[in-house]
């Protein structure tokens, strides 16, 4: 099925919303995708909307965890929003949610950061 990613910025926030099977072989490249985002905008937070992903693995964890440390040291925050439970079950075995905020869905979110949706 493959990944679809789709990069939005609200304020001082970037919005990722993924659909799709985030697998090894998708992980790479949305890294990338991800990582020039963070850098051509003058973003602090991210919300990462899960609601249309299928399938995550390991690497695509990898992902996440490796853009939740450079948001880290821009002084902002991630939070995940609108997940499906398998992905959810993915999140709390791997102890991410000690570090990242899940909101309901991107309009909580977005309020929890100040951001008018």
């Amino acid at each position: 099925m493959g990944l679809h990613s789709i990069f939005d910025v609200k304020g001082d926030v970037l919005i990722v919303r993924l659909s799709g099977e985030l697998d090894h072989h998708e992980a790479e490249l949305l890294r990338d995708k991800w990582k020039d985002m963070l850098y051509v905008n003058p973003v602090k937070h991210i919300i990462l909307n899960l609601e249309e992903v299928t399938f995550m693995d390991s690497s695509g964890l990898g992902v996440v965890l490796g853009r939740y440390k450079e948001v880290i040291q821009l002084g902002g925050e991630m939070v995940v929003c609108s997940i499906s439970p398998p992905v959810k079950r993915l999140f709390e075995m791997s102890g991410l949610f000690k570090i990242v905020r899940l909101e309901e869905n991107e309009e909580f979110a977005l309020a929890t950061l100040g951001v008018a949706s």
